[in-house]
């Protein structure tokens, strides 16, 4: 099933499922008021929203017309928002062109940080552009959304607590980024309010594309209406699973925490790019200069990922830049 946020019903919004050609949805308020509410109690919402969905598939509920103006993100605000960086091209990429070096344990301990999760954009909200100078990018990305996850959880017991999955544009200030790991103590200014996909789906509507805590499908990125980037999704060096039990090596974690993939990156140049950092890389080192510029005001970003029928699983992210 898909479930979405519509902006009314207050500062946590109003849950609905939605149909599965995203165009129409239905009312889940008579299971759960928000998806935060089904998260706190998926043992009971979760078969009810799958029946809900069923119904509606089979035009046996309540139908109203979907405008994704009106979507927030699935959650308008999270518990935790945990952002990991398992495409190992995306840290070597961005790391060579602020001349760092990726860290010696790169492939065996993941790198994660934890974001602000208090105020998430809508997929339609506007990204502020903020100083011309702090270097806006966008960073195209795959999520999901966890249930309660206990201490101590491990590789192979972490797909029982993954709910949902969506996708996320988690912004980055990239000339804010080295000043502030100069400090040893990770990013706080470089990294704003974060977007997240207008649909969150169970596990199981992505079909085989689900397998191995991995969503095996392309990211689709554009650019000011030219696509920038197709890269495979299946290629996170560390999965989710393995990035889960990271995360409760020594913590619990809480029904509505968020952990993403980072940017979606893949080794072969020619399925292009999930950022423009990487994009300005691979300018510098083919001829000694970057020519993209980063995110200006008027620009706009989408993101999307369609499935082997040609269907948009997650709908899209689609945000203009303003001053």
């Amino acid at each position: 099933m898909r479930l979405a946020t519509l902006r009314a019903g207050g500062r946590d919004g109003t849950l609905v499922v939605v149909r599965g050609d995203g165009l129409a949805c239905t009312p889940a308020a008579a299971v759960a008021p928000t998806l935060q509410a089904a998260l706190d109690d998926w043992d009971r919402c979760g078969p009810a929203l799958a029946a809900l969905a069923a119904r509606l598939d089979g035009g046996d509920a309540p139908v109203h017309p979907l405008d994704p103006a009106a979507l927030h993100s699935p959650l308008p605000r999270a518990y935790e928002w945990v952002d990991a960086s398992a495409f190992l091209s995306h840290v070597r990429l961005v790391r060579r062109a602020r001349g760092a070096e990726p860290p010696p344990t790169l492939t065996t301990d993941p790198l994660v940080y934890q974001g602000g999760s208090g105020v998430l954009l809508a997929p339609t909200d506007a990204i502020p552009a903020g100083d011309p100078g702090w270097g806006l990018d966008l960073e195209g990305e795959v999520c999901v959304i966890l249930g309660d996850v206990p201490p101590g959880t491990g590789a192979a017991e972490a797909a029982r607590h993954v709910r949902l999955l969506c996708l996320a544009n988690d912004v980055t200030l990239r000339n804010l980024v080295p000043a502030e790991l100069a400090k040893g103590f990770g990013f706080f200014q470089a990294k704003p309010a974060t977007a997240f996909s207008p649909f969150a789906v169970t596990p199981d509507e992505l079909g085989e594309a689900w397998r191995g805590g991995r969503i095996h499908l392309p990211l689709e990125v554009w650019h000011n209406g030219a696509q920038v980037g197709r890269c495979e999704a299946g290629e996170m060096h560390f999965s989710f699973f393995d990035l889960l039990a990271h995360l409760a090596r020594t913590r619990a974690f809480t029904a509505g925490t968020i952990l993403g993939s980072g940017t979606v990156s893949n080794e072969d140049p020619s399925r292009g790019v999930s950022c423009l950092a990487e994009r300005r890389m691979l300018e510098q080192l083919e001829s000694g200069a970057a020519r993209t510029p980063f995110l200006r005001p008027g620009d706009r970003v989408r993101i999307e990922m369609h499935d082997a029928r040609g269907r948009s699983v997650f709908g899209a992210i689609d945000q203009e830049v303003v001053a």
